[in-house]
């Protein structure tokens, strides 16, 4: 068993050796190397047809056309051209969004810059289970709401939004909807016609892909119009200009297809897994653990330690690989903002861990981040105190 033990696959997920190889046959002159958009020789078909054999796997995994991918270096990326597409592509209809206050920064950071240009953002607040409703999003729609975007799975605490009621709220007000299935695409299943979803981003290191590259669907029937943010070349039928890289396209495309075969076993596995663990932490006197208990995908968990602060847990519990939250507020030394949208204090907050497992993780390895979790939390109580006990 290798120690630290890796439980942080909400941040990233290591590629799948089967990945891995696809992915290595397209980097050297005896593979598929070439430019997907070389037309003039057999390099470049075989290419392209590897980059199109990817784009209906990823296709598949979220029951689209393979015309309706769009690849992008990531979701970050795809959350920008969809929320900023649709902004500027349907300004005239109205400039109202709605979205959520515990979303990604790469939706919240969009809105924000949207807003200095004229747009209106509602900022949805969740309940205290974490969660985003359809009646929330009903009750803020508007004649000139353009679009709602929200994540499918929240990257902290793991909770999971009804996007279809919300799709379908969506569709009969003629609003646009946007999903972030960063978290989702390839843990839980999703069906973009029968979800009414007609923009989805995804990026395939959330699962066991190769980082810097992502998609997003745009739906074809009807149509949805977006305006491109990056120009050069009219790749991707207009969209998204730039050179395919064929090689993290394929990885990405191999991903995708494992992933839909084993999405539920892996279902399965991880949700005895996370109860293993969850059962395990709670031998611990006030543990709290965020986000709601049925609404949610396995694989992450969210606890609070209450009397610990975060930062003395983190560099405590040596032999695990775990985070505060997001990976991409990991520098903040800030409570997390979802937390507090849900409403949990500062200091409970501050008292918080983020626990994720994935294909990777064993019994052996949970069953050793239990003792070592409960140990050192012990200890660390101990010590407390005997401190406070001294004059």
């Amino acid at each position: 068993m290798k120690l630290p033990i890796y439980l942080d696959y909400a941040a990233t997920t290591p590629v799948d050796p089967k990945v891995a190889e696809a992915l290595m046959d397209c980097l050297t002159l005896s593979g598929t190397f070439a430019n997907p958009a070389s037309r003039s020789h057999l390099y470049g078909w075989q290419a392209e047809e590897a980059v199109e054999e990817a784009r209906g796997q990823v296709a598949r995994l979220i029951g689209a056309n393979s015309r309706e991918i769009v690849w992008t270096s990531g979701a970050t990326e795809a959350d920008n051209l969809a929320i900023k597409g649709v902004a500027q592509m349907h300004r005239a209809k109205g400039q109202h969004i709605i979205t959520s206050k515990i979303e990604h920064k790469a939706v919240l950071d969009c809105c924000a810059w949207l807003a200095t240009d004229g747009f209106e953002i509602t900022y949805l607040t969740p309940n205290a289970q974490g969660l985003i409703t359809p009646a929330q999003v009903e009750a803020a729609l508007r004649p000139d709401t353009i679009l709602v975007s929200l994540m499918l799975v929240n990257n902290e605490i793991g909770t999971l939004t009804d996007v279809g009621t919300i799709g379908a709220l969506c569709h009969e007000k003629g609003v646009l909807f946007h999903v972030d299935a960063a978290q989702g695409a390839g843990k839980v299943p999703i069906d973009v016609k029968a979800q009414h979803i007609d923009l989805l981003s995804m990026s395939a290191h959330k699962f066991y892909g190769p980082k810097g590259i992502g998609a997003l669907y745009v739906r074809r029937t009807p149509q949805v119009k977006i305006t491109p943010q990056i120009h050069g070349g009219g790749h991707e039928r207009g969209m998204r200009s730039g050179t395919l890289a064929t090689h993290q396209i394929v990885g990405m495309g191999a991903a995708a297809a494992l992933a839909q075969s084993l999405l539920p076993e892996e279902a399965v596995r991880l949700t005895a897994l996370r109860q293993k663990l969850l059962q395990g932490i709670q031998q611990l006197d006030n543990i709290v653990v965020h986000g709601d208990a049925e609404q949610r995908v396995p694989g992450i968990v969210n606890i609070a330690v209450i009397g610990q602060d975060d930062e003395t847990l983190l560099l405590a519990l040596t032999d695990i690989a775990i985070s505060t939250g997001s990976a991409c507020t990991s520098a903040s030394i800030e409570p997390s903002f979802v937390l507090k949208a849900m409403g949990v204090s500062n200091s409970v907050a501050l008292s918080s861990l983020r626990l994720s497992i994935g294909r990777f993780t064993t019994d052996e390895e949970i069953d050793f981040a239990i003792k070592h979790l409960v140990s050192t939390v012990t200890k660390l109580r101990q010590v407390a105190a005997n401190n406070s006990g001294k004059p």
